[in-house]
């Protein structure tokens, strides 16, 4: 008797590359074809962009460099951060020992750090003028207008005040007054330190002749 065959043959699934679709596989090569191409196009205008921008950036700060420098060097009182708007000498930082200033108009002059001793500023008006970190021993500010003017950190030792009107100026900082002749000086809103205050009041005489105040009542000496 015939035994019949049996088949133990496994159906195996379709091959999953070939359910691909031939059109979906054409779009994808050429999409990757193309895409490398667009963005080294993009790559390298970006970057002459950047170049050129950083190109033009350069020329523009050299350019206003080039214009700041002979616009300082054209004029020595600004180079050397000097003068005022009325005294176009450079007189920050310089010696100017006996020097004569009397009777000018010296606004918002700008004296930082200078050597000041004896120089004369008698009768000068020097409102708003900076003497910080200055020398002025044995400088004459007599009848001077030093209203707003800055004595912050300067030696005003040994100084000739008398008649001058120092109202509001700046004293702060290590600003000494030590043998000044301070006779009729108007110091109101001055801030002294108390033992400048102390010490002026030991020597305070007269009434200043512009503002008519006693210099005692201006130091709010007891």
């Amino acid at each position: 008797m015939a035994i019949p065959s049996v088949c133990l043959c496994t159906k195996l699934p379709p091959n999953p590359n070939k359910l691909q679709s031939p059109n979906l596989f054409s779009l994808t090569h050429q999409s990757s074809s193309f895409s490398p191409q667009v963005s080294l196009d993009s790559v390298e205008s970006s970057r002459n962009a950047l170049v050129s921008f950083g190109e033009s950036i350069s020329r523009a700060s050299f350019l206003a460099l080039l214009s700041a420098s002979l616009f300082l060097a054209s004029d020595p009182a600004l180079a050397f951060k000097g003068g005022g708007p009325y005294g176009a000498g450079v007189t920050r930082g310089q010696d100017l020992t006996g020097k004569d200033f009397s009777g000018k108009t010296l606004i918002k002059q700008d004296f930082k750090t200078s050597i000041l001793r004896q120089a004369n500023f008698k009768g000068a008006n020097l409102i708003g003028a900076s003497f910080f970190d200055a020398d002025l021993t044995g400088a004459d500010l007599s009848d001077a207008d030093l209203r707003g003017a800055d004595f912050s950190l300067a030696n005003v030792t040994k100084v000739n005040l008398s008649n001058a009107n120092l109202e509001g100026a700046l004293t702060t900082g290590n600003t000494s007054f030590k043998g000044s002749n301070i006779e009729g000086a108007d110091f109101t809103d001055v801030p002294l330190r108390d033992d400048q205050r102390e010490y002026l009041c030991k020597i305070a005489d007269g009434v200043n002749p512009v503002t008519g105040n006693a210099t005692r009542d201006t130091l709010f000496c007891k």
